[in-house]
């Protein structure tokens, strides 16, 4: 039917004409007799718009897509049924039941009726806000498998019929999801598509727990690729880890970091990056950066890396229990010592305002090893956000709290900078593990 509503002129406009016999704001109703008229001209080849203005109808107040939505029911009518099909049936099954006085009995049953659909309600409603708690008192909401199961014991319970789309409606789901749920084709997809859940689950928690690691979906999905060749939907990883509440660690944002807004630049060095961090040679764009790191029973040691921004490869490290001018120039010693790295001949290594960065031996130390060197504007973490973002990710997946002393805690760091370098996998890094980057950047140069 044609989106069209009818004004008051259109409508007793459409009532005068003799083939109508009743005109509505969105609808109109033409005789039987108009019809058959309209099949026979369309037999002979004429069109529906022409049949429509030859007896008397405005094609502009009727719309075109009303008259070829009557056309087009009206051929398939006379089709399936000939003239019959044309008859309009509704006058035949028009008027309502006529009315009588019940009998006590009846009325008796139908408030029978009426009690029983209350007390289901209300069943339904508390079971569905409230369905149980937790020690802590934390409330839980049910799922629609759940609800239908509820729905259907209330039905049985106080034995109520027809009730089952007021019910559905009353608990939030859909009457189509009902009758899918308690089909047998249905149980019988649910527990096949439960066994296989149970194989997938099985497969990601491999790829979530690989090299000791913990990891999110995105993670596990280049994992299972890179190391299983198992190719799994991001979509079907996510609703399997939300299944088996399979969950990966995240670190909150620091809220006082993302407030903080570069006003004044800085004295010293420029910032020569500018943050073009992905200039995709590697070797060329180097960041460094200090953190803490809290382990044992309130231990306290310190990280400095070396990251190359175009591969995201972490090139040297050094981890130390203080925090004096070694940590950062040992750093760079042991990346003049790696053999395995390729630094550019227009390489520069980007800071912050740090006192370690400013300090003149760190600086001779950076000039002799044939580096330039960039820092950041004052106050302004996004200057050197990679290098940031590793330590997040540092922090949330290595295991760091459970060392107990520095040795340990030097173990583990090694290890995971074997695994981050050469076995996690990078969503921004084409799918590929930094090393597999590098590479790949060093084949296409």
């Amino acid at each position: 039917m044609s989106i069209k509503i009818f004004t008051e002129k259109e409508m007793k406009i459409l009532s005068k004409n003799k083939y109508v016999t009743n005109v509505s704001l969105k609808g109109i109703t033409y005789t039987d007799e108009f019809k058959r008229i309209f099949i026979a001209e369309n037999e002979n080849g004429k069109f529906p718009k022409a049949i429509f203005k030859k007896y008397g109808f405005d094609i502009d107040v009727l719309g075109t897509e009303r008259i070829a939505s009557s056309a087009y029911r009206w051929q398939t009518a006379y089709r399936k049924e000939g003239i019959l099909g044309l008859n309009d049936t509704r006058k035949l099954k028009c008027g309502r039941s006529s009315q009588k006085d019940l009998s006590i009995e009846e009325k008796y049953s139908r408030l029978k009726v009426q009690v029983n659909l209350l007390k289901a309600e209300n069943e339904l409603l508390k079971k569905n806000r409230h369905p149980r708690k937790k020690a802590d008192k934390e409330e839980i909401i049910l799922a629609a498998e759940e609800k239908y199961i509820l729905i259907n014991s209330q039905i049985k319970k106080y034995k109520l019929r027809n009730m089952l789309s007021h019910l559905c409606k009353v608990s939030g789901v859909s009457r189509s999801g009902y009758y899918n749920y308690f089909s047998v084709n249905s149980q019988g997809f649910r527990d096949q598509r439960y066994k296989y859940d149970q194989v997938v689950g099985d497969t990601i928690l491999k790829a979530y727990n690989f090299k000791g690691r913990k990891k999110g979906a995105r993670q596990i999905k280049m994992t299972l690729e890179g190391e299983f060749g198992i190719v799994y939907n991001l979509k079907r990883i996510r609703r399997i880890m939300k299944k088996h509440q399979i969950v990966c660690p995240i670190r909150k944002a620091n809220p006082y970091r993302r407030m903080m807004k570069a006003t004044l630049e800085h004295a010293v060095l420029p910032n020569l990056l500018n943050r073009n961090f992905k200039q995709n040679i590697p070797g060329k764009v180097l960041l460094t950066d200090i953190t803490y790191l809290f382990y044992g029973k309130g231990n306290r040691a310190y990280l400095s890396t070396i990251k190359d921004a175009s591969t995201n490869e972490i090139l040297a490290y050094n981890v130390s229990a203080n925090i004096k001018m070694d940590i950062a120039t040992d750093t760079i010693l042991k990346l003049k010592k790696n053999r395995n790295i390729k630094i550019s001949k227009d390489a520069f290594i980007h800071s912050d305002q740090g006192c370690h960065y400013t300090s003149p031996i760190f600086q001779k130390l950076v000039k002799s090893c044939g580096l330039g060197q960039s820092m950041s504007r004052r106050g302004n973490c996004w200057d050197n956000a990679p290098q940031e973002s590793f330590f997040g990710h540092f922090k949330d997946e290595a295991n760091i709290k459970e060392c107990q002393n520095l040795v340990e805690l030097k173990k583990e760091i090694k290890k995971y900078m074997i695994y981050y370098n050469r076995y996690r996998y990078q969503w921004d890094l084409k799918k590929m593990t930094p090393f597999q980057y590098r590479n790949h950047l060093s084949n296409l140069a």
